[in-house]
Order: structure tokens, then sequence, then C-alpha cells
């Protein structure tokens, strides 16, 4: 479907109902480690700004409100299910939106990202972060629960950022290159890291069970910045916090956990306790399989700015990760990081059909 398409984004007629449960689906049985007949595929930020329908719904609105708007929520979270006929849904939020719940003065400012008003860097500060409870978030109650009703047998995947790439932006005040006050925190203050990391696992484990008890099928954990860190620190100072998020919905469902430029990070990641490893693009699913033991299922990792080639070459590549994939202990076909705003939808449909083939 194009771009150009009259396809209406309020239509609901073309969803997938029927089929077995969302909790029986292709997503939920790869991830707890079936090999199957060909991988289910969704992508990370398939609902955004590749879609003209989702540039149209947003025009006007603010980020923090879009993803605090059932209504918004709902339909943006539909629109890539429709179009592309992805095996999963994922839900439309940041990774900010639970911070914004329990008080933190933010806003996601258009071409940089979250901003924070007042950084965390003090024992004082972190008394302005409580823990998060879901009165909190009535809203993402009813954000899930309708997109349960509407896609049917498609499940649904919730969503929470991980403590460290939390940290980082409350520390820092905004995205950061270098990351030079986290570390330095981490390092100078590790008692007070800790509490601070403590505080955002709940936040975090919390977003994640409402989010399940409303009736999401699986949910990931995303860690945007933690490549950035060594395997040492990571371990000391990172992995018991994202254990403690993992272990709060443990034997719920499906936890898939994903990185950016974690590929010396996997085999740390896949010990702190998750069903599914999400692999990003610089690292082959055959060399995921090895540094996490063979243990795990494996999500990816297709490298986003290869939907910008010539055809063929995208379908080259996309064969090659799912013959990779038939080797682990369930796949799941995705991106190795997010649809990039300016991919052609098109092609992204391609990829789905092309994966659907492959049985």
């Amino acid at each position: 479907m194009s771009a150009g398409s009259d396809h209406r984004p309020d239509d609901l007629d073309d969803l997938d109902r029927t089929g077995p449960p969302a909790t029986d689906s292709l997503l939920v049985r790869a991830a707890r480690g079936e090999r199957l007949d060909r991988p289910p595929v969704w992508f990370m930020r398939q609902a955004g700004r590749s879609l003209p329908e989702y540039r149209r719904v947003r025009e006007g609105v603010g980020m923090l409100e879009s993803c605090r708007r059932p209504d918004l929520v709902t339909e943006i979270t539909l629109q890539p299910v429709r179009r592309h006929g992805v095996d999963a849904a994922i839900f439309f939020s940041d990774i900010v939106v639970p911070l914004s719940a329990v008080g933190v003065d933010l806003d996601i400012v258009a071409g940089v990202g979250p901003v924070v008003e007042q950084p965390i860097r003090t024992r004082a500060d972190l008394d302005r972060l409580p823990e998060l409870s879901p009165d909190m978030v009535p809203d993402i109650t009813e954000s899930v629960r309708s997109l349960v009703s509407e896609l049917g047998a498609t499940p649904l995947i919730g969503f929470a950022g991980a403590p460290f790439t939390l940290a980082s932006y409350l520390v820092e005040g905004g995205p950061s290159r270098n990351h030079e006050r986290t570390k330095a925190l981490m390092h100078g203050d590790p008692e007070l890291w800790n509490d601070l990391c403590a505080r955002l696992a709940q936040i975090a484990g919390a977003f994640l069970s409402v989010q399940i008890d409303a009736g999401a099928s699986a949910v990931q954990l995303f860690d945007s910045w933690v490549g950035y860190l060594s395997r040492r620190d990571y371990e000391a100072f990172v992995r018991p916090h994202s254990e403690t998020v993992l272990a709060a919905v443990e034997g719920r469902v499906p936890r898939i956990h994903f990185g950016v430029g974690t590929g010396e990070l996997l085999g740390s990641m896949a010990d702190a306790g998750v069903e599914v490893i999400g692999v990003d693009y610089r690292v082959s699913l055959t060399d995921a399989l090895e540094r996490t033991g063979g243990r795990h299922a494996l999500q990816g990792n297709l490298d986003p700015a290869l939907l910008f080639a010539p055809w063929p070459v995208v379908e080259d590549a996309v064969r090659r990760i799912v013959e990779e994939g038939r080797q682990a202990p369930g796949h799941v076909f995705n991106l190795g990081h997010g649809v990039l705003p300016t991919t052609d939808p098109d092609v992204l449909t391609r990829v789905v059909e092309l994966v659907h083939s492959l049985g």
C-alpha cells in the first residue's frame, strides 16, 4: 500500500480477529522457544513517523499528550498492523511516560528527545521521584484494554525503558553523547546510583505490570544507552536493576530485552532473566546465539538502513536472517533497531510479506 493510498486510518474492518488467541500467537510461541515454520515479524518503531497516517493524526499534538490519550494511543498502535500485516502490535508510548506520570517535570522536544527540567544529581533530588502505582496511569490501562479488544488474535507487546537509560536521561537532563554525568555518578557515588536505579526499577516494573494486567501478551524492556558501558560496569551497576524489573513480571508473559550496541553485553543481558534477547544489526544472529549460550529465543536483526537499498539487497538480507534464526530456540524477525523516519512504508510491507512466505 502506497503512502498515497486512500486507506482510512480509522477503518478497523481489515484487522485480523480470527485465529488462535493472542496468548497462543506465533509471537508468544516463538518467544517461549518454539521453532516454527516461519518467524513472527514486527518492527520496533513500526508505529511512528514513517507512516503518513501517523503524521496526520499527530498534527498539532505533543508527544507526551499523544502517549497519554487512549484514543490516540489506540489509533497509532493499530496503524502499522492494518498497513503492514505484522504479527504483533507494539504499545505506542515513550520510555519517559512513567517518569512524567510520577511527577518528573519533563518534555519530549521535537528533534531533541526527552528534556528534564531539574536533573537528578543529589540524594535530595531522589526525593522528587516517588514510586509508580497503577492509579497514576489509568489511561495506560484504558489504552491497553482498548487495543486488546481491537487486536483480537494479534498480540500486543507492552513496553518500558530500562533503569540505566531512564537514569541517564534524569542525570544528564536529556540525551547525551558521552553520558559523562551518568558515569561520574555511577562511579563517584555508587550508593546514590543504586538507590536511583532501584527506584527506577520499581517504576519500570510497575509500568510493565499495568500493561500485562490490562492484557498485553508480551513485554519488551528497552535499554537505549546501555551499549555505552563496559561489560564490567554493566554487571556491577546495571544488570541487578534490570533483573529487578524483569523479575517483577516473571512467569506472566514472555519478556524481551533489547539494547543498542550491546554485542559485548548479550551474554550478561541474557543472564538478567528473559525469554528473548533482542539483537541489534551489528551482531549476526549466529554470533548472538553463541554469545547467549543457545538458551534463549532471539529477536532481530535487519539493519534499518538496508530498507533504503534496492529490493534484491533487502530480500537477500531478510532470507539470510530468517535462515540464521532457524538455529535458535525461537526467532522473532525484527529490525536491529527502530524504523527510520524516512523509510518507505511499502518496503516494510514487502518485508512482512516476504517473511510470511518463508515457511
